[in-house]
């Protein structure tokens, strides 16, 4: 399949537009356009009013205004670089135009005394008089149609002006075919969006401020397009992880059943819905595909080894990934004694399995000796063979995006596939992230987690927090000490933290504190939790390595140093890794006055909830989507128009419409679907294309 003709013109070099030379297409790209088509989706984000007026009097200043005048006497700079100036009167009233470093024979040729001219830019008042300095436009009045009532005003870089982004906007305009509509009919009708080429049109020639919001139509409806591209894109990838082969696994409940009754307490509400649906899901005949999302402590753990139960009543193994050795043995630790009342064999495989140690667990994998392998990416790799794998299990999702699952699929699992993540993650961007997948969430807590008290303490009163830290210690307390991110780089984080354990070593007793940072072979950081976790080091000093899934139950104290300098969801995360046990648990914020107001926004939001998806949304609305995922590394798309904070609604809309779509439609081979195919070639969804089903 090839991209249709009828686009050609819109992915052409941007030299093939009028005024844009090699030049100006090097700046253009500067800001993101290299064809037509970019800029056909690079919309004004301002507009300013030129409406032509008889008079400025009666304005408040300063104005942009657009006003006839009869030019008046010429008064020339009085020293070298001066202000030159030229007297106007419009209907009402007399007034200035201020020139700097503008040949006198220029401007009487410009500006002849005794003509008429329609002038347009910025009016000052300075010393009490009213004066426009260079003003934008200077026409003669048969020139003046040329002037548009509202001029659109683009996003620039130094050394592309406005002119010319205008003028190119304009021949891009006029390159936008005629397209079929790929939005359903009655959907378009409901909302009142234009056509296609329609909306192109209106969102580059607004006619006043309303038609600059995101709720105006015709840019609500190229938002919709974006989005509607990328959950087909999404839809598809869905669809083909469905067709590929999946098959019932259905469990006899018996495993499950040992495991509960050795359990303490009951499971929660959401944690029996959500074994419910991906129950549902493993015992039907097509694959499964399920995020399970649960805020920090809502016992995901738990929700997983039943999940993996059902594979290994079904006489199946089951498979749990973690992205670290740290959490894959910390997954093992989990599941270990409840494995044990389940009776049943659970082995560890990491990068650091050698030889005859690793040669064997391959070969009873193979041969079905062992039901379930935790383990890092290293589970997946060429040699590992299972003798019947029905559930893999993902753990930490935002390290993994669609591809990484897409490929997960190509390799021939027919397993079912679940993933987990501690991130709690507003609607909007799970769909936009996970669109591909059925979702789970976890939103209650089981019984016996403390909340958590947290403080903010500034970081002038250190040697107070040590004096409290010392004492906790000596009543065999345990705490956490997370140090900042200094710079991006790691050197300066990890001087940071080897500084601080030093100190703390210095302050504390030299056989209390332990040390763990990201530079670390993995065996000494293994070594190090170890000693943390058997109570031998009672404060554990750490980069953010310890964000995500690090148990130990008995530590009770989190300090997180110049805490301003960390993200809400991050410093949500590391607040879970304490209130695990009976203790009565508290996060000090210590943070580096003044406090910027965001900061200060982030960590009152901190103090007064512990709802890990109110804190996201807070999260969102403060800093935007593509900043609270870590877009690169994240997988979540780049939209030109759509705005994931203002639009989470339509997104909604979207997915439920691609999904509609395909349902009716897998091939999209229907009029609508035709029109859908050449939406994904314009909007460069190349890797949906090629999963559209042939035939």
């Amino acid at each position: 399949m090839s991209r249709p003709a009828v686009l050609f013109p819109l992915f052409a070099g941007l030299e093939t537009l009028a005024g844009v030379g090699p030049k100006s297409a090097r700046l253009f790209a500067q800001i993101g356009v290299e064809r037509p088509r970019d800029l056909l989706f690079t919309l004004p984000h301002a507009v300013i009013d030129r409406r032509l007026r008889p008079s400025i009097r009666g304005l408040a200043l300063p104005a942009t205004v657009t006003v006839e005048v009869t030019v008046g006497a010429h008064q020339p700079a009085r020293r070298k670089g001066g202000p030159a100036r030229v007297l106007v009167r419009d209907t009402e009233a007399d007034w200035q135009l201020v020139f700097f470093h503008a040949k006198g024979d220029w401007l009487l040729r410009q500006l002849p005394p005794g003509s008429r001219r329609i002038v347009s830019g910025r009016l000052e008042l300075f010393e009490g008089l009213a004066q426009m300095a260079h003003p934008d436009h200077v026409l003669t009045p048969e020139e003046a149609a040329s002037l548009p009532p509202f001029e659109p005003i683009y996003p620039l870089t130094a050394g592309l002006g406005q002119r010319l982004v205008q003028k190119a906007a304009v021949a891009a305009l006029s390159l936008a075919p005629a397209l079929a509509d790929w939005i359903d009919p009655g959907l378009r009708a409901r909302e009142g969006w234009p056509g296609w080429q329609e909306a192109l049109q209106a969102a580059h020639a607004p006619q006043g401020l309303a038609d600059i919001s995101a709720q105006a139509p015709a840019r609500a409806r190229l938002a919709y397009d974006e989005l509607f591209a990328h959950q087909l894109t999404l839809a598809l990838a869905r669809a083909s992880v469905r067709r590929g082969k999946g098959r019932p696994t259905r469990g006899d409940g018996s495993l499950q059943g040992r495991v509960l009754a050795a359990l303490p307490y009951r499971p929660t509400g959401a944690q029996t819905r959500a074994l419910a649906e991906i129950a549902a899901d493993m015992g039907a005949e097509r694959r499964m595909n399920r995020l399970l999302q649960g805020d920090v402590g809502s016992g995901k753990t738990l929700v997983a080894l039943l999940a993996l139960l059902i594979a290994v009543e079904a006489g199946g193994q089951g498979a749990m990934m973690a992205p670290t050795e740290i959490l894959a043995r910390q997954h093992l630790e989990s599941l270990a004694p409840l494995s044990a009342a389940a009776g049943i064999r659970l082995t560890l495989l990491t990068g650091r399995d050698k030889g005859a140690e690793r040669a064997a667990k391959l070969a009873a994998l193979a041969a079905g000796e062992i039901d379930i392998l935790v383990g890092t990416h290293a589970v997946f790799q060429e040699d590992v063979r299972f003798d019947d794998l029905r559930l893999a299990i993902v753990d930490e999702q935002h390290r993994f995006g669609v591809a990484q699952r897409m490929e997960l699929a190509a390799k021939g699992l027919t397993a079912d596939m679940l993933v987990m993540t501690a991130t709690p993650i507003p609607r909007s961007l799970s769909l936009a992230q996970y669109g591909d997948m059925d979702v789970s969430v976890l939103d209650e807590k089981p019984p016996g987690r403390q909340p958590v008290t947290t403080a903010l303490v500034s970081a002038g009163r250190y040697d107070e927090v040590v004096g409290h830290l010392r004492q906790a210690v000596a009543e065999g307390r345990r705490a956490y000490w997370v140090c900042p991110l200094v710079e991006e780089s790691e050197l300066v984080d990890l001087t940071a933290a080897e500084d601080r354990f030093k100190a703390l070593r210095a302050a504390l007793g030299e056989g209390l504190v332990g040390l763990v940072h990201g530079q670390m072979p993995a065996a000494e950081k293994d070594a190090a939790m170890a000693d943390f976790v058997a109570g031998r080091t009672q404060v554990l000093v750490a980069t953010t390595v310890i964000e995500v899934g690090v148990n130990v139950p008995e530590a009770s104290i989190m300090v997180i140093e110049r805490a301003e300098t960390f993200g809400l969801a991050q410093l949500h995360q590391l607040r879970g890794r304490v209130g695990r046990g009976a203790a009565r648990s508290t996060c000090l914020l210590m943070y580096r006055p003044p406090l910027g107001e965001t900061a200060e926004r982030r960590l009152q939001i901190l103090r007064e909830t512990q709802d890990g998806f109110r804190i996201a949304e807070e999260d969102l609305a403060m800093r935007g989507a593509g900043d609270l995922i870590g877009t690169a590394q994240s997988g979540l798309p780049r939209f030109r128009i759509a705005d994931l904070e203002r639009q989470s609604a339509l997104m909604a809309v979207a997915q439920r419409d691609a999904r509609k779509l395909l349902a009716d439609d897998p091939e999209l081979s229907g009029a609508r679907g035709k029109a859908a195919r050449v939406l994904l070639w314009l909007m460069e969804q190349d890797r949906a294309i090629r999963l559209i089903k042939v035939g």
